[in-house]
C-alpha cells in the first residue's frame, strides 16, 4: 500500500507506507449536560468531530546513513504540515480523498545501519472523504426534477451553478427547491455568460464570467441565507421561474463519506 500527499506519491519518495488502522467515522462531539437530582446526563444529540489517520512507513534501505539523513531531509520537506492542508489519497481506497496535515512529530527507528521506519499521523479537521470523481447534474428546464447520488453516505454540502439572464426586479427571480429547501435569486442582476456560484459547503456566492473569474459578490442575490444539501440516494429538485431566463442549472454534489 502507499498513498499520495500534495500530488506525490510514497514511491517516489522511497516509502513504503501501510495503514494501521481504520476510522469507521471521524471523532464523536457529545452534547451533554448534568440535570440535579437527574442519574446520568441530559444528551442534546452528537456531531463529528476531527479525524486522525495513522500510516506505518518503512524506508528502503540506502547505500550509507548519509543518504539515509538525505532522504529524510527531503520526506520533511515533502510533508512539512506548516504549507497548511493538502490532499492525501490512500492506494487501498483510491475513490476519496482527504484534506490533511501532520499532527505530531515523526521519529526514524533505525532498523539497520541505513534503513528505517517511522509511524505518521495525519490530522484531518474536516473528518469526511470526498469523492475524488464526482457527481454532477445539469438541469435546463422548469419543473420538478430527481437527482440521484449514488456516491458517498453521508449528506453533501452541493455547489449550484446557476447561468442565465436575470434583471434587478422584486418579481424577477430564480427558484430551486431542493428537498423543500429553497433557494430563491430575486432582484439579482445576471448577464448572459455569466453564472452565479453558490457554495453551500462555504456559504458563500459570487458571479462568475465565461472564464471563470470572480466578477462580484453573489449574496446579495439570495432572498434567504439558506443552503440546500444533497441527500444520499433521490432527491428532489424544483425550478421555478419568473420574469427570467435559466440557461442551466448545474449542481456538483461535492459527495462525501462519513
Amino acid at each position: 500500500m502507499g498513498f499520495i500527499f500534495n500530488d506525490i506519491t510514497s514511491g517516489s519518495m522511497g516509502i513504503k507506507a501501510r495503514l494501521t488502522s481504520w476510522q469507521v467515522c471521524g471523532k464523536m462531539r457529545n452534547f451533554t449536560t448534568t440535570v440535579p437530582g437527574k442519574y446520568g446526563v441530559a444528551d442534546f444529540g452528537a456531531d463529528f468531530d476531527y479525524r486522525e489517520i495513522n500510516v506505518h512507513c518503512n524506508i528502503y534501505p540506502k547505500h550509507n546513513f548519509t543518504a539515509l539523513v538525505s532522504a529524510l531531509d527531503d520526506i520533511a520537506a515533502w510533508l512539512d504540515p506548516v504549507q497548511g492542508l493538502r490532499q492525501l489519497i490512500f492506494d487501498d481506497v483510491p475513490d476519496r480523498y482527504f484534506m490533511a496535515r501532520l499532527n505530531d512529530a515523526v521519529d526514524c527507528e533505525r532498523l539497520i545501519r541505513s534503513a528505517g521506519s517511522f509511524d505518521l499521523k495525519f490530522f484531518c479537521p474536516d473528518p469526511f472523504g470526498y469523492a475524488i470523481t464526482d457527481e454532477t447534474f445539469s438541469i435546463t428546464e422548469e419543473g420538478s426534477h430527481t437527482v440521484t447520488r449514488a456516491i458517498g453516505n453521508i449528506e453533501s454540502l452541493p455547489i449550484y451553478r446557476i447561468s442565465g439572464v436575470v434583471t434587478a426586479g422584486a418579481s424577477n427571480y430564480i427558484s430551486i427547491t431542493t428537498n423543500g429547501a429553497e433557494l430563491k435569486i430575486v432582484n439579482a442582476t445576471l448577464s448572459e455568460g455569466e453564472t452565479l456560484v453558490v457554495d453551500t459547503d462555504k456559504m458563500t456566492a459570487y458571479v462568475v464570467d465565461e472564464n471563470g473569474e470572480t466578477l462580484r459578490n453573489g449574496l446579495p442575490y439570495l432572498q434567504e441565507l439558506n443552503f440546500p444539501t444533497l441527500a444520499v440516494g433521490d432527491n428532489t429538485v424544483t425550478v421555478e421561474v419568473s420574469n427570467a431566463t435559466l440557461t442551466e442549472l448545474q449542481i456538483q454534489a461535492k459527495s462525501r463519506w462519513r
